[in-house]
């Protein structure tokens, strides 16, 4: 498998199913609550890990979207950490992959017209 291959492997989309988008929200759910949890405790690292995982995982089942990473990054200020980001932000994705996977209706046929 060359460069390539792998590069677009990463970043395919896959197709939504209930059971994706049940995981990924169940996923994005416990992260924000496993860190609003630990966050009285103060523990560097912990945090960290769990957006890294979370990160990887929402990828992974629902497919990389830039979206992604400005949540990644306010994950990491200490204020707006305990916000449910990554819940918001993987609705967020699903409502657009949704709409991207959305097959267009037929085109209208024209009447034939016998003459």
């Amino acid at each position: 498998m060359n460069l390539s291959d792998r590069f677009n492997s990463v970043f395919r989309v896959p197709p939504l199913t209930r059971s994706r988008i049940a995981v990924a929200l169940i996923f994005a759910a416990g992260a924000d609550g496993l860190q609003l949890a630990l966050a009285p405790f103060g523990w560097f690292g912990a945090d960290q890990a769990i957006d890294c995982l979370t990160m990887v995982v929402i990828s992974r089942l629902i497919g990389f979207h830039i979206l992604l990473l400005p949540t990644f990054v306010i994950n990491f200020i200490p204020v707006l950490d305990e916000l449910p980001t990554w819940i918001a932000c993987t609705a967020a994705v699903i409502v657009l992959r949704k709409r991207e996977q959305r097959t267009p209706p037929p085109p209208p046929q024209k009447p034939i017209i016998d003459v």
